[in-house]
């Protein structure tokens, strides 16, 4: 087939907050160029003829995804067409990535990890496990005499666990968990970015089905809400790392950085913030920084990663950790900060902190008992 003329079709709907409905587009995709097309299934007319939007990357598009196109959050529900279908979900899988206690301090490592395997992370959050959650989740290994050692480790403190999407992301994840053989010589041992994590530190899906299994109990996709996040809501600040940054592969190098300044991640957890809710969060500066607005759309373009950080002086040393809100700037005043690492303008600078202290506490809440209340 003519790569010009290679057109991908996904199924997605749109709640619409002023109408309060759930309306529903066949979304097209044209790789060649990037560009994009969306048809209302309903009232049968074109309601975006096709235009490029290099936003949107091949790899953002599977069922069960979000993105945003021209500030819309689309939840894609299916494929739209056989060779959409064939082409791209054939492969397409999900699995359950979860650090146990004595790893959560590799998370950093981990996302870095998972982008360079061509992953995704589509969900992820920091849970504290009681016994009887810990022991449901190893029931299969209730008869075995290691049993009670597994529920040891999985509640001496708190779990990250991760929803990955990816082709054939079930065996890729369990092969990066499988130990390396020592390499053979130096030219080989320079390729080697890290050690694998190992069962002692990580837990892998054995298979599709347990995959499902497993995401279901941290990710449920009933009323049930799951283990429930590890807020402390105490000497604790909100950083944010955006959703530009995410998509770029960025999260894993930020946490990294955050856990070497000396910084204690309390809680964590991954969120697909609408416009509503990015409108919201940011009204403190509307009418008062003139970015507002292109910093709601920033922050409702896709997921981004919530932190609570905890600490003494945590809301201003943190703040200051960040730098300057204009990465140029922070590159001439203070080159080892955040923003002047990983950020490119006033918008897509990487994080966002509290500005204030004492605001530091009604963010914090607005992401761990709002916004995944």
């Amino acid at each position: 087939m003519d790569e010009e003329k290679v057109r991908f079709a996904f199924l997605a709907d749109w709640y619409d907050p002023v109408a309060s409905l759930l309306r529903r587009y066949q979304l097209f995709y044209y790789p060649h160029d990037s560009s994009v097309e969306m048809f209302d299934v309903k009232n049968q007319r074109i309601f975006l003829r096709r235009t490029i939007y290099n936003e949107l990357l091949l790899r953002d598009l599977f069922v069960g995804g979000r993105v945003n196109i021209f500030s819309r959050q689309l939840h894609i529900v299916d494929y739209g067409d056989k060779f959409t279908a064939k082409k791209l979900g054939s492969k397409k899988e999900r699995t359950l990535a979860l650090l146990k206690p004595n790893g959560v301090n590799r998370l950093g490592d981990v996302l870095e990890m998972v982008n360079e395997a061509n992953l995704m992370v589509t969900s992820a959050k920091m849970v504290h496990l009681t016994w009887s959650q810990a022991a449901d989740f190893y029931v299969e290994h209730q008869s075995k005499p290691y049993f009670n050692t597994l529920v040891q480790q999985l509640t001496a403190g708190p779990v990250v666990v991760l929803e990955l999407v990816g082709d054939e992301a079930v065996s890729v994840w369990k092969k990066l968990m499988e130990p390396w053989e020592e390499a053979v010589d130096v030219k080989e041992a320079q390729q080697i970015t890290r050690v694998q994590l190992g069962s002692e530190l990580a837990h892998a899906s054995d298979s599709l089905t347990a995959a499902a299994k497993e995401l279901e109990f941290f990710f449920p996709t009933t009323v049930c809400h799951g283990p429930v996040n590890t807020a402390l809501y105490n000497q604790s600040t909100c950083c944010i790392i955006k959703p530009h940054a995410v998509s770029q592969g960025l999260a894993g190098k930020i946490v990294n950085s955050i856990i070497a300044a000396g910084f204690h991640i309390s809680a964590m957890r991954m969120f697909n913030v609408d416009r509503a809710n990015a409108e919201e969060f940011y009204e403190v500066y509307k009418g008062v920084v003139a970015e507002y607005a292109d910093m709601v759309t920033e922050l409702s373009l896709g997921p981004c990663l919530v932190l609570e950080l905890h600490g003494a002086d945590v809301a201003k040393n943190f703040r200051d950790f960040c730098g300057p809100a204009d990465p140029e700037i922070a590159r001439h005043l203070r080159p080892s900060t955040l923003r002047a690492l990983y950020g490119t303008d006033k918008v897509k600078n990487a994080v966002h902190c509290t500005d204030l202290p004492e605001d530091a506490m009604l963010e914090v809440q607005y992401f761990f008992k709002i916004l995944d209340g």
